[in-house]
């Protein structure tokens, strides 16, 4: 089962979703119904999604969006907000605190795994097999272990089979 999506404002998971598109930009808030009713959003007539999506990322113990800024490139937390991205590699640092709830009310974490097609971590694993074959072949002639060290060639042509390369001999 997914993640429930939290409240932009407070923990409690969001039940009140908004979502509103600006110059073919997607503008998401989510809210819990406490967060919802306190900004207005169950009274259409006072409720502007814009005003909302401005204080979305906002400090909830100060108010504001944040003081910090980027070190090396001087980008602030309104000049992310404005422009829906970092200056510079260091920024992810410098707005780590801005950055890992948003992250983590889109994502299954805060970390990127990327993505990696099966049949190369399948490739990788029989290169990194065939690798420690080798080693521990070259390791039982030395220590001339020659049933062990059959037993290591044997397992190696398998692999190499396996890979596409021609068995050694």
């Amino acid at each position: 089962m997914a993640n429930p999506l939290k409240c932009d404002f407070c923990p409690k998971p969001a039940t009140v979703h908004l979502t509103k598109i600006v110059n073919n930009k997607v503008h998401k808030v989510d809210l819990c119904e406490e967060c919802a009713q306190a900004k207005g959003v169950t009274d259409p007539s006072g409720f502007s999604l814009t005003d909302l999506l401005l204080t979305s990322s906002l400090d909830p113990e100060s108010g504001t969006a944040g003081t910090g800024t980027c070190e090396q490139c001087g980008f602030t937390p309104a000049d992310f907000k404005k422009h829906g991205r970092f200056g510079c590699p260091a920024c992810y640092d410098a707005f780590k605190g801005l950055l890992e709830p948003m992250l983590d009310n889109m994502h299954k974490g805060v970390t990127h795994v990327g993505k990696v097609p099966r049949i190369a971590l399948e490739r990788k694993s029989l290169y990194d097999r065939l690798t420690k074959l080798e080693l521990d072949l070259t390791d039982a002639v030395k220590s001339e272990r020659y049933e062990e060290a059959a037993r290591y060639r044997d397992e190696i042509n398998q692999v190499k089979q396996a890979v596409g390369e021609k068995p050694a001999r």
